[in-house]
């Protein structure tokens, strides 16, 4: 499939508007997310000069809680959830669009994750289960990001701005808006260093991979509420607060340093035995799975 750039998807948008929208757009409808009329697979949505959507949206702005800007995390209503999980969707994908007043911004397609085959578009990963949380993404590629070329649309101003108004859009998540961490595949990863007389700490979840510098000392948090979490923290208190997030039982795997060579003036390393001891005793009534110094 080929490259999706910024002006694909501009002039994408301009032909679908003008077969799809005409003077019987309703206005005010704002975000909604539209399967297509005739169920075009995606293999053939790139080759088409025009689409229609479906008579009725898929997920209008009624059935969004939140739409998180960082993650692109859609929290939806039950029912529209139960719609999302219910579709009969292909291991080939199943066409959609996003759209603004009925207005096509870009498309992508629902994929299975019970699928082998790949795809390197706009993508939400149909649920297979409940996961409590209600939540869709909008994500790049199937089955990994990497597949994904050209400009990423999800950031498109009309429909960020057309959230906004409808009172649904959060730049990020902080910890203190969490109530519970998601549950990490591999558990978590905790780091320290120390800096400037005091000792920071990030707290991500576990991979297989080595972590590098710069993830590991952004200041930047961020917090997906199915997925990828890196906390920075630079204090105790601030750590223990991010650490009561996570669900019982979990496995946090203290590393003591980085194996990575250089690590650019950075000193990942233990802190003294007396804040190892306290964060241990934290841990151990959160009910978490502790595991100090590893390298």
């Amino acid at each position: 499939m080929k490259s999706r750039s910024l002006i694909t998807v501009f002039v994408f948008s301009i032909l679908l508007t003008q077969f799809t929208c005409g003077c019987n757009t309703p206005k005010g409808e704002g975000f909604a997310i539209y399967l297509t009329r005739y169920d075009i697979p995606p293999s053939q949505m790139e080759v088409l000069s025009h689409v229609e959507i479906a008579d009725k949206p898929l997920i209008s702005m009624v059935d969004i809680i939140s739409y998180n800007a960082q993650t692109h995390e859609i929290k939806l209503e039950n029912a529209a959830f139960e719609r999302i999980a219910g579709l009969q969707v292909p291991v080939s994908g199943k066409s959609f669009l996003v759209c603004v007043d009925q207005s096509p911004i870009y498309w992508g397609a629902i994929w299975t994750p019970i699928s082998s085959m790949s795809f390197d578009g706009i993508t939400i990963w149909q649920p297979l289960g409940t996961l409590g949380t209600n939540i869709i993404t909008l994500t790049l590629g199937y089955p990994s990001s990497s597949l994904y070329e050209g400009e990423d649309p999800r950031n498109n101003p009309d429909v960020l701005a057309s959230l906004e108004e409808a009172g649904k859009l959060i730049e990020k998540l902080s910890i203190a808006e969490i109530d519970i961490l998601p549950r990490g595949f591999k558990g978590y990863e905790l780091y320290s260093w120390p800096k400037e007389e005091k000792w920071m700490f990030t707290l991500i979840t576990g991979t297989n991979r080595t972590k590098t510098v710069k993830e590991l000392t952004t200041v930047e948090d961020y917090i997906s509420e199915t997925g990828w979490v890196n906390i920075h923290c630079s204090s105790v208190d601030d750590i223990q607060t991010a650490l009561s997030k996570l669900p019982a039982g979990e496995l946090v795997v203290w590393c003591g340093e980085l194996h990575i060579g250089e690590t650019e003036g950075v000193d990942f390393k233990l802190p003294p035995e007396q804040i190892v001891g306290d964060i241990k005793t934290h841990c151990e009534a959160l009910g978490l799975d502790l595991v100090v110094g590893v390298g």
